[in-house]
Protein backbone atom coordinates (compact mmCIF):
# COMPACT_ATOMS: atom_id res chain seq x y z
CA UNK A 1 0.00 0.00 0.00
CA UNK A 2 1.12 3.61 -0.49
CA UNK A 3 3.33 5.02 2.27
CA UNK A 4 1.39 7.51 4.42
CA UNK A 5 -0.50 8.87 1.40
CA UNK A 6 -4.09 9.98 1.89
CA UNK A 7 -6.47 9.88 -1.09
CA UNK A 8 -7.72 13.29 -2.26
CA UNK A 9 -11.10 14.56 -1.08
CA UNK A 10 -13.30 15.78 -3.93
CA UNK A 11 -14.68 18.74 -1.97
CA UNK A 12 -11.15 20.00 -1.25
CA UNK A 13 -10.18 20.20 -4.94
CA UNK A 14 -11.05 23.73 -6.00
CA UNK A 15 -12.34 24.70 -9.47
CA UNK A 16 -10.14 27.05 -11.48
CA UNK A 17 -12.11 29.68 -13.37
CA UNK A 18 -11.72 29.25 -17.14
CA UNK A 19 -10.76 25.57 -16.88
CA UNK A 20 -13.06 22.53 -17.16
CA UNK A 21 -12.52 18.79 -17.26
CA UNK A 22 -14.45 15.89 -18.80
CA UNK A 23 -13.95 12.15 -18.33
CA UNK A 24 -15.06 9.10 -20.31
CA UNK A 25 -14.69 5.32 -20.31
CA UNK A 26 -13.24 4.54 -23.74
CA UNK A 27 -12.26 0.92 -22.95
CA UNK A 28 -8.73 1.55 -24.21
CA UNK A 29 -7.14 -1.30 -22.26
CA UNK A 30 -9.81 -2.46 -19.84
CA UNK A 31 -13.56 -2.02 -19.68
CA UNK A 32 -15.44 -0.07 -17.01
CA UNK A 33 -12.67 2.31 -16.02
CA UNK A 34 -12.13 6.01 -16.55
CA UNK A 35 -9.35 6.21 -19.16
CA UNK A 36 -9.96 9.35 -21.23
CA UNK A 37 -9.67 12.94 -20.01
CA UNK A 38 -10.31 16.21 -21.83
CA UNK A 39 -9.32 19.54 -20.27
CA UNK A 40 -10.76 22.66 -21.93
CA UNK A 41 -9.22 26.10 -21.55
CA UNK A 42 -10.89 29.46 -21.94
CA UNK A 43 -9.84 31.67 -24.82
CA UNK A 44 -6.70 33.60 -23.95
CA UNK A 45 -5.40 31.04 -21.45
CA UNK A 46 -1.66 30.44 -21.57
CA UNK A 47 0.08 27.06 -21.41
CA UNK A 48 3.71 26.13 -20.66
CA UNK A 49 5.31 22.81 -20.03
CA UNK A 50 8.36 20.63 -19.65
CA UNK A 51 8.70 17.17 -21.17
CA UNK A 52 10.75 14.00 -20.91
CA UNK A 53 14.33 14.11 -22.15
CA UNK A 54 14.19 10.46 -23.16
CA UNK A 55 15.36 10.43 -26.79
CA UNK A 56 12.76 7.74 -27.54
CA UNK A 57 10.03 10.16 -26.54
CA UNK A 58 6.42 9.26 -27.32
CA UNK A 59 4.44 10.50 -30.32
CA UNK A 60 2.15 12.70 -28.18
CA UNK A 61 5.19 14.42 -26.67
CA UNK A 62 6.46 15.26 -30.16
CA UNK A 63 3.05 16.53 -31.28
CA UNK A 64 2.43 18.52 -28.10
CA UNK A 65 5.77 20.27 -28.49
CA UNK A 66 4.96 21.07 -32.13
CA UNK A 67 1.56 22.52 -31.25
CA UNK A 68 2.94 24.60 -28.39
CA UNK A 69 5.60 26.03 -30.70
CA UNK A 70 2.97 27.15 -33.24
CA UNK A 71 1.59 29.57 -30.65
CA UNK A 72 -2.00 29.31 -31.93
CA UNK A 73 -3.51 29.58 -28.47
CA UNK A 74 -4.09 26.20 -26.84
CA UNK A 75 -7.77 25.42 -26.19
CA UNK A 76 -7.69 21.86 -24.84
CA UNK A 77 -5.56 18.97 -23.61
CA UNK A 78 -6.50 15.32 -24.07
CA UNK A 79 -5.08 12.38 -22.08
CA UNK A 80 -5.56 8.68 -22.59
CA UNK A 81 -4.36 5.88 -20.32
CA UNK A 82 -3.79 2.23 -21.18
CA UNK A 83 -1.53 2.94 -24.14
CA UNK A 84 1.59 5.13 -24.24
CA UNK A 85 1.69 5.59 -28.04
CA UNK A 86 5.48 5.40 -27.70
CA UNK A 87 7.79 3.39 -29.91
CA UNK A 88 5.07 3.49 -32.56
CA UNK A 89 6.90 5.35 -35.36
CA UNK A 90 5.05 7.33 -38.01
CA UNK A 91 1.77 5.57 -37.21
CA UNK A 92 1.97 6.89 -33.66
CA UNK A 93 2.46 10.47 -34.85
CA UNK A 94 -0.48 10.11 -37.21
CA UNK A 95 -2.66 8.72 -34.40
CA UNK A 96 -1.74 11.57 -32.04
CA UNK A 97 -2.64 14.10 -34.71
CA UNK A 98 -5.88 12.25 -35.47
CA UNK A 99 -6.81 12.47 -31.80
CA UNK A 100 -6.22 16.23 -31.86
CA UNK A 101 -8.29 16.64 -35.01
CA UNK A 102 -11.17 14.61 -33.59
CA UNK A 103 -11.31 16.70 -30.41
CA UNK A 104 -10.88 19.95 -32.35
CA UNK A 105 -13.92 19.05 -34.43
CA UNK A 106 -16.00 18.65 -31.27
CA UNK A 107 -14.76 21.89 -29.70
CA UNK A 108 -14.80 24.04 -32.83
CA UNK A 109 -11.10 24.89 -32.84
CA UNK A 110 -8.00 23.96 -34.82
CA UNK A 111 -6.17 20.66 -34.32
CA UNK A 112 -3.00 22.62 -33.54
CA UNK A 113 -4.82 24.11 -30.53
CA UNK A 114 -5.02 20.66 -28.91
CA UNK A 115 -2.23 19.05 -26.86
CA UNK A 116 -2.26 15.21 -26.69
CA UNK A 117 -0.88 13.01 -23.88
CA UNK A 118 -0.77 9.23 -23.48
CA UNK A 119 0.37 6.83 -20.79
CA UNK A 120 0.47 3.05 -20.55
CA UNK A 121 2.17 0.24 -22.45
CA UNK A 122 5.00 1.18 -24.83
CA UNK A 123 5.30 -0.08 -28.42
CA UNK A 124 1.62 -0.81 -28.97
CA UNK A 125 -0.50 0.98 -31.58
CA UNK A 126 -2.97 3.46 -30.14
CA UNK A 127 -6.60 2.25 -30.47
CA UNK A 128 -7.62 5.47 -32.16
CA UNK A 129 -11.16 4.31 -32.95
CA UNK A 130 -11.89 3.77 -29.24
CA UNK A 131 -10.49 7.20 -28.37
CA UNK A 132 -12.47 8.96 -31.11
CA UNK A 133 -15.62 7.16 -29.96
CA UNK A 134 -15.03 8.20 -26.34
CA UNK A 135 -14.33 11.88 -26.95
CA UNK A 136 -17.98 13.02 -27.29
CA UNK A 137 -18.78 11.57 -23.86
CA UNK A 138 -15.76 13.30 -22.33
CA UNK A 139 -16.80 16.63 -23.83
CA UNK A 140 -20.38 16.15 -22.62
CA UNK A 141 -19.03 15.44 -19.12
CA UNK A 142 -17.10 18.74 -18.97
CA UNK A 143 -17.31 20.48 -15.58
CA UNK A 144 -15.14 22.90 -13.63
CA UNK A 145 -15.37 20.76 -10.48
CA UNK A 146 -14.29 17.49 -12.11
CA UNK A 147 -10.75 17.41 -10.69
CA UNK A 148 -11.37 14.37 -8.49
CA UNK A 149 -12.54 12.17 -11.36
CA UNK A 150 -9.81 13.61 -13.59
CA UNK A 151 -7.13 12.51 -11.11
CA UNK A 152 -8.52 8.97 -11.28
CA UNK A 153 -8.85 8.99 -15.07
CA UNK A 154 -5.09 9.40 -15.63
CA UNK A 155 -3.97 6.57 -13.32
CA UNK A 156 -2.20 3.42 -14.57
CA UNK A 157 -0.48 1.33 -11.88
CA UNK A 158 -1.20 4.05 -9.31
CA UNK A 159 -3.10 2.87 -6.24
CA UNK A 160 -4.03 6.33 -4.96
CA UNK A 161 -5.06 9.34 -7.05
CA UNK A 162 -2.86 12.41 -6.64
CA UNK A 163 -4.36 15.91 -6.44
CA UNK A 164 -4.00 19.15 -4.46
CA UNK A 165 -5.44 22.65 -4.34
CA UNK A 166 -4.01 25.81 -2.82
CA UNK A 167 -5.11 29.45 -2.64
CA UNK A 168 -2.83 32.45 -2.15
CA UNK A 169 -3.22 36.22 -2.19
CA UNK A 170 -1.57 37.96 -5.15
CA UNK A 171 -1.74 41.77 -5.25
CA UNK A 172 -4.68 41.63 -2.86
CA UNK A 173 -6.62 39.10 -4.97
CA UNK A 174 -7.25 35.46 -4.06
CA UNK A 175 -5.76 33.13 -6.65
CA UNK A 176 -6.53 29.40 -6.96
CA UNK A 177 -4.10 26.65 -7.96
CA UNK A 178 -5.20 23.05 -8.48
CA UNK A 179 -3.11 20.18 -9.81
CA UNK A 180 -3.25 16.47 -10.52
CA UNK A 181 -0.56 13.95 -11.40
CA UNK A 182 -0.12 10.26 -12.13
CA UNK A 183 2.88 8.06 -11.67
CA UNK A 184 4.02 5.02 -9.74
CA UNK A 185 6.73 3.28 -11.75
CA UNK A 186 9.20 4.20 -14.49
CA UNK A 187 9.98 7.33 -12.47
CA UNK A 188 13.32 9.09 -12.78
CA UNK A 189 14.42 12.51 -14.10
CA UNK A 190 14.43 14.04 -16.52
CA UNK A 191 11.52 13.98 -15.96
CA UNK A 192 10.48 11.85 -13.23
CA UNK A 193 5.57 7.08 -16.37
CA UNK A 194 4.51 10.61 -14.93
CA UNK A 195 2.02 13.18 -16.12
CA UNK A 196 1.17 16.36 -14.23
CA UNK A 197 -1.30 19.17 -14.87
CA UNK A 198 -1.49 22.31 -12.74
CA UNK A 199 -3.94 25.12 -13.46
CA UNK A 200 -4.31 28.58 -11.94
CA UNK A 201 -6.68 31.46 -12.57
CA UNK A 202 -3.81 33.95 -12.25
CA UNK A 203 -2.79 36.02 -15.25
CA UNK A 204 0.83 35.22 -16.13
CA UNK A 205 2.82 36.32 -19.18
CA UNK A 206 4.16 33.47 -21.30
CA UNK A 207 7.89 33.87 -20.46
CA UNK A 208 7.15 33.95 -16.74
CA UNK A 209 4.78 30.98 -17.03
CA UNK A 210 7.52 28.91 -18.68
CA UNK A 211 10.01 29.98 -16.03
CA UNK A 212 7.55 28.97 -13.29
CA UNK A 213 6.88 25.47 -14.64
CA UNK A 214 10.60 24.85 -15.25
CA UNK A 215 11.52 25.89 -11.73
CA UNK A 216 8.63 23.94 -10.21
CA UNK A 217 9.74 20.81 -12.09
CA UNK A 218 13.33 21.20 -10.93
CA UNK A 219 12.20 21.52 -7.31
CA UNK A 220 9.82 18.57 -7.45
CA UNK A 221 9.48 16.04 -10.27
CA UNK A 222 13.18 16.30 -11.08
CA UNK A 223 13.98 15.39 -7.47
CA UNK A 224 12.31 11.98 -7.34
CA UNK A 225 13.16 8.46 -8.39
CA UNK A 226 11.29 5.19 -7.92
CA UNK A 227 13.29 2.82 -10.10
CA UNK A 228 15.85 4.82 -12.10
CA UNK A 229 13.91 4.50 -15.38
CA UNK A 230 13.05 7.71 -17.24
CA UNK A 231 9.73 7.47 -19.06
CA UNK A 232 9.14 8.12 -22.75
CA UNK A 233 5.96 10.10 -21.98
CA UNK A 234 6.63 12.45 -19.07
CA UNK A 235 5.07 15.92 -19.14
CA UNK A 236 4.32 18.63 -16.60
CA UNK A 237 1.97 21.33 -17.85
CA UNK A 238 1.10 24.66 -16.22
CA UNK A 239 -2.01 26.51 -17.39
CA UNK A 240 -2.87 30.11 -16.46
CA UNK A 241 -6.42 31.14 -17.40
CA UNK A 242 -6.11 34.79 -16.36
CA UNK A 243 -9.63 34.80 -14.89
CA UNK A 244 -8.58 36.13 -11.48
CA UNK A 245 -8.78 39.90 -11.08
CA UNK A 246 -5.08 40.26 -10.25
CA UNK A 247 -2.75 42.13 -12.65
CA UNK A 248 -0.75 40.04 -15.12
CA UNK A 249 2.57 38.82 -13.78
CA UNK A 250 5.27 40.08 -16.15
CA UNK A 251 8.47 40.21 -14.10
CA UNK A 252 10.29 37.34 -12.40
CA UNK A 253 11.63 39.78 -9.80
CA UNK A 254 8.15 40.84 -8.68
CA UNK A 255 6.60 39.78 -5.39
CA UNK A 256 3.59 38.43 -7.31
CA UNK A 257 5.84 36.11 -9.29
CA UNK A 258 7.63 34.92 -6.18
CA UNK A 259 4.34 34.24 -4.36
CA UNK A 260 2.92 32.28 -7.30
CA UNK A 261 6.18 30.42 -7.89
CA UNK A 262 6.32 29.29 -4.28
CA UNK A 263 2.68 28.15 -4.33
CA UNK A 264 2.96 26.31 -7.66
CA UNK A 265 6.18 24.63 -6.50
CA UNK A 266 4.44 23.57 -3.29
CA UNK A 267 1.64 21.90 -5.27
CA UNK A 268 4.19 20.27 -7.60
CA UNK A 269 6.28 19.02 -4.68
CA UNK A 270 3.25 17.46 -3.00
CA UNK A 271 2.31 15.69 -6.24
CA UNK A 272 5.89 14.52 -6.83
CA UNK A 273 6.24 13.15 -3.31
CA UNK A 274 2.84 11.45 -3.69
CA UNK A 275 4.20 9.60 -6.73
CA UNK A 276 7.08 8.24 -4.63
CA UNK A 277 4.78 7.38 -1.72
CA UNK A 278 2.68 5.44 -4.26
CA UNK A 279 5.75 3.92 -5.90
CA UNK A 280 5.12 0.43 -7.23
CA UNK A 281 5.28 -1.88 -4.23
CA UNK A 282 6.71 0.81 -1.94
CA UNK A 283 6.72 0.30 1.83
CA UNK A 284 9.16 3.08 2.80
CA UNK A 285 9.38 6.77 1.81
CA UNK A 286 13.00 7.90 1.91
CA UNK A 287 14.28 11.47 1.89
CA UNK A 288 17.90 11.81 0.76
CA UNK A 289 19.44 15.12 1.82
CA UNK A 290 22.98 15.89 0.72
CA UNK A 291 24.57 19.05 2.12
CA UNK A 292 27.93 20.75 2.25
CA UNK A 293 28.66 20.18 -1.44
CA UNK A 294 30.57 22.37 -3.87
CA UNK A 295 27.42 22.86 -5.96
CA UNK A 296 23.88 21.56 -6.26
CA UNK A 297 24.80 19.33 -9.20
CA UNK A 298 27.25 17.22 -7.20
CA UNK A 299 24.80 17.02 -4.29
CA UNK A 300 22.15 15.64 -6.65
CA UNK A 301 24.69 13.32 -8.24
CA UNK A 302 25.50 11.74 -4.90
CA UNK A 303 21.86 11.79 -3.83
CA UNK A 304 20.70 9.92 -6.91
CA UNK A 305 23.52 7.41 -6.60
CA UNK A 306 22.06 6.49 -3.21
CA UNK A 307 18.39 6.81 -4.17
CA UNK A 308 18.48 4.52 -7.20
CA UNK A 309 20.76 1.83 -5.77
CA UNK A 310 18.89 -1.52 -5.77
CA UNK A 311 21.04 -2.71 -2.86
CA UNK A 312 20.19 0.36 -0.77
CA UNK A 313 16.51 0.13 -1.67
CA UNK A 314 16.23 -3.58 -0.84
CA UNK A 315 18.01 -3.06 2.48
CA UNK A 316 15.39 -0.48 3.43
CA UNK A 317 12.59 -2.86 2.42
CA UNK A 318 14.06 -5.48 4.75
CA UNK A 319 14.60 -2.89 7.52
CA UNK A 320 18.19 -4.15 7.53
CA UNK A 321 20.76 -1.52 8.58
CA UNK A 322 23.28 -2.76 6.03
CA UNK A 323 24.40 0.84 5.74
CA UNK A 324 27.75 0.18 4.11
CA UNK A 325 25.69 0.03 0.91
CA UNK A 326 25.04 3.77 1.27
CA UNK A 327 28.77 4.46 1.63
CA UNK A 328 29.43 2.40 -1.48
CA UNK A 329 26.83 4.37 -3.44
CA UNK A 330 28.40 7.66 -2.34
CA UNK A 331 31.81 6.35 -3.36
CA UNK A 332 30.82 5.36 -6.90
CA UNK A 333 28.75 8.49 -7.55
CA UNK A 334 31.54 9.88 -9.74
CA UNK A 335 32.89 12.72 -7.55
CA UNK A 336 36.54 12.00 -8.16
CA UNK A 337 37.98 14.43 -5.60
CA UNK A 338 35.59 13.48 -2.79
CA UNK A 339 37.31 13.27 0.60
CA UNK A 340 35.49 10.36 2.22
CA UNK A 341 37.22 10.99 5.54
CA UNK A 342 35.58 14.43 5.73
CA UNK A 343 31.98 13.38 5.22
CA UNK A 344 29.38 12.27 7.73
CA UNK A 345 26.41 9.98 7.17
CA UNK A 346 23.25 10.14 9.27
CA UNK A 347 20.12 7.97 9.35
CA UNK A 348 17.55 10.41 10.75
CA UNK A 349 19.37 11.76 13.84
CA UNK A 350 21.68 8.74 14.16
CA UNK A 351 25.32 9.34 13.16
CA UNK A 352 26.29 6.26 11.17
CA UNK A 353 29.69 7.04 9.64
CA UNK A 354 32.51 9.59 9.93
CA UNK A 355 36.28 9.69 9.40
CA UNK A 356 35.90 7.17 6.57
CA UNK A 357 34.19 4.43 8.58
CA UNK A 358 31.61 3.47 11.21
CA UNK A 359 31.06 6.23 13.80
CA UNK A 360 32.29 5.29 17.27
CA UNK A 361 28.89 6.24 18.71
CA UNK A 362 26.85 4.16 16.24
CA UNK A 363 24.89 1.23 17.61
CA UNK A 364 23.19 -1.38 15.44
CA UNK A 365 19.98 -1.14 17.45
CA UNK A 366 19.73 2.59 16.62
CA UNK A 367 20.01 1.88 12.93
CA UNK A 368 17.48 -0.93 13.25
CA UNK A 369 15.01 1.38 15.01
CA UNK A 370 15.14 3.98 12.23
CA UNK A 371 14.99 1.40 9.44
CA UNK A 372 11.69 0.07 10.80
CA UNK A 373 10.00 3.45 10.25
CA UNK A 374 7.91 4.11 7.14
CA UNK A 375 9.40 7.62 6.67
CA UNK A 376 13.20 7.80 6.85
CA UNK A 377 15.82 10.48 6.10
CA UNK A 378 19.32 9.74 4.85
CA UNK A 379 21.55 12.77 5.45
CA UNK A 380 25.00 13.10 3.92
CA UNK A 381 27.24 15.97 5.04
CA UNK A 382 30.09 16.40 2.55
CA UNK A 383 31.91 19.26 4.31
CA UNK A 384 33.30 20.70 1.05
CA UNK A 385 31.03 23.69 0.34
CA UNK A 386 27.69 25.38 0.98
CA UNK A 387 25.41 23.69 -1.58
CA UNK A 388 22.69 21.17 -0.82
CA UNK A 389 19.96 19.13 -2.51
CA UNK A 390 17.01 17.04 -1.35
CA UNK A 391 15.66 14.04 -3.26
CA UNK A 392 12.88 11.55 -2.55
CA UNK A 393 12.78 7.83 -3.26
CA UNK A 394 11.26 4.59 -1.97
CA UNK A 395 12.33 1.04 -1.29
CA UNK A 396 12.18 -2.00 -3.58
CA UNK A 397 9.82 -4.74 -2.45
CA UNK A 398 8.74 -8.11 -3.84
CA UNK A 399 5.62 -6.39 -5.18
CA UNK A 400 7.68 -4.12 -7.47
CA UNK A 401 8.83 -7.20 -9.37
CA UNK A 402 5.34 -8.71 -9.41
CA UNK A 403 3.71 -5.51 -10.70
CA UNK A 404 6.19 -5.05 -13.51
CA UNK A 405 6.38 -8.72 -14.41
CA UNK A 406 2.64 -8.75 -15.11
CA UNK A 407 2.16 -5.14 -16.32
CA UNK A 408 0.92 -6.08 -19.82
CA UNK A 409 -1.44 -8.83 -18.69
Amino acid sequence: MPVNLTPPVAAQLLPVAGFSLGIAEANIKRENRKDLLVMQLCEGARVAGVFTRNRFCAAPVIVAREHLAQNDGIRALVVNTGNANAGTGEQGLQDARTTCAALAGLLGCKATQILPYSTGVIMEILPIAKIAAGLPAAVANMRADNWYDAAHAIMTTDIVAKAMSKQVMVDGVQVTITGIAKGSGMIHPNMATMLGYIATDAAIAQPQLQAMVSEAANRSFNCITVDGDTSTNDALMLIATGKAASPEVRATASSAYQTLQAAISEVATYLAQAIVRDGEGATKFITVHVEGGKDEAECKQIGYSIARSPLVKTAFFASDPNLGRILAAIGYAGIDDLDVAALKLYLDEVLVAEHGGRAASYREEDGQRVMQQSDITIRVVLNRGAADATLWTCDFSYDYVKINASYRS
